[in-house]
């Protein structure tokens, strides 16, 4: 799974990867700071199973704080865009190349208003961040349709060869670059209402209405409304929530600091929390004055920085994705190397048990009998789908577990 960051320049996307990451990237208040995208790993919260069962885990990756687990997932901080991006304008045709990995993005905008449709700072009221999500939205569809379009002859080509071939199936094998499944394809065409007219028919405003639906259903978007701390922002994400976009108020200096200082030893700070604990008795007047502000103007205004929020949401909602605990020993939740509750597998919904085992090791799955649910204390076979959370013992034929 790759989580994609992505945003006109200049609204403070890297800050939004650093803070997520822990990284070092570039970040500079100036357009066009990334050029190479940044990768790195950064991590969905999920309430841990040992609390619930009075136990120490020892996760293989990732962490647990006080029974909330941080599961790695990977995130790719791509170079900014600007309008004319598929006609190769600024760092365009890179970002919307790299930008086609991703399998969920986080669209991070600057609510202030603040920067213009280049990056550029510029006076309150002059610019309206819903035109961010706009040209986002219009560069990655328009890159997509001029895909779409090179390809059409070869794609009509083929279904005069193959008359009982469907389009979704083509479509799939033609368009194998962008990472799109044979699903989405199907119900983008749905939606664009071309499922009962003849390819060969369809218009160039229909490939663009197409495109449209593979961007908005195969790379789908969750908005960032970053710089919520800002006394602009507010009336503007009230703005955009009102049209209706998945967002998300976030503050990515603001959660850059906290973990920071929460590093330090300074103080104690979960990822995600609407609060913090200060740990040491007598702080510098400066940083004390700055925990001060991010509490008042962030986290009491919003509930959290909501850097943590978007890639939990990104994971969990918009890819719906859940989360599971194997384990070898439904006694003590421990693996063979008798680690407790080592793993955590984020597994699509409606990954079936079967489907687990295959994850985890190829022999399992070939030689799968039956799981056992832990928390209920019941076996389920193969076909069973796993529910978020599960914690769930594989059993397997010739005594693998």
């Amino acid at each position: 799974m790759l989580v994609g960051l992505c945003g006109k320049t200049n609204v403070g996307k890297t800050t939004f990867f650093n803070a997520l990451t822990l990284a070092n990237a570039k970040i500079a208040p100036h357009p066009f700071t990334t050029i190479k995208p940044n990768e790195g790993i950064g991590f969905v919260r999920v309430k841990c199973a040992c609390k619930e069962y009075g136990v120490n885990c020892t996760p293989r990756t990732g962490f647990c704080l006080k029974g909330e687990r941080f599961v790695p997932v990977k995130v790719m901080d791509v170079a900014g865009l600007v309008r004319g991006a598929h006609e190769g304008r600024g760092l365009g045709n890179k970002f919307l190349d790299d930008l086609r990995r991703s399998d969920v993005n986080i669209l991070v905008i600057d609510a202030s208003g603040l920067t213009d449709s280049e990056g550029n700072p510029c006076q309150q009221g002059l610019y309206n961040p819903l035109e961010d999500i706009k040209i986002v939205m219009d560069e990655f569809s328009f890159w997509v349709n001029s895909i779409l379009k090179e390809k059409w002859r070869r794609i009509i080509g083929k279904l005069i060869q193959e008359p009982t071939s469907k389009i979704d199936k083509i479509l799939f094998q033609e368009l194998s670059g962008l990472g799109l499944k044979k699903e989405k394809i199907k119900k983008a065409i749905d939606e664009s209402r071309l499922t009962d007219k003849k390819p060969q028919l369809w218009s160039g405003n229909d490939l663009l209405k197409l495109s449209r639906k593979l961007v908005e259903h195969g790379k789908p978007f969750i908005i960032a409304a970053n710089k919520s701390d800002v006394s602009q922002s507010e009336d503007n994400i009230k703005k955009i929530i009102k049209k209706g976009f998945n967002v998300v108020p976030t503050s990515s200096e603001a959660e850059l600091a906290l973990k920071r200082a929460s590093s330090k030893g300074i103080i104690e700070y979960i990822p995600g929390d609407p609060d913090f604990k200060v740990l040491k008795g007598k702080l510098p007047e400066n940083l004390l004055k700055a925990l001060k502000t991010i509490k008042r103007t962030v986290l009491d205004k919003w509930g959290s920085t909501g850097v943590q929020k978007c890639v939990d949401k990104a994971v969990f909602e918009v890819l719906n994705y859940l989360a599971v605990f194997p384990v070898e020993d439904e006694k003590h939740l421990t693996d063979h190397e008798g680690k407790t509750l080592p793993d955590v597998y984020l597994v699509p919904k409606g990954t079936t048990a079967k489907q687990l085992a295959g994850q985890i090791h190829t022999d399992l799955q070939e030689t799968f009998l039956f799981a056992y649910l832990v928390r209920e204390k019941r076996k389920v076979g193969a076909d069973y789908q796993l529910k978020h959370r599960d914690i769930i013992k594989i059993t397997a034929a010739r005594g693998r577990k």
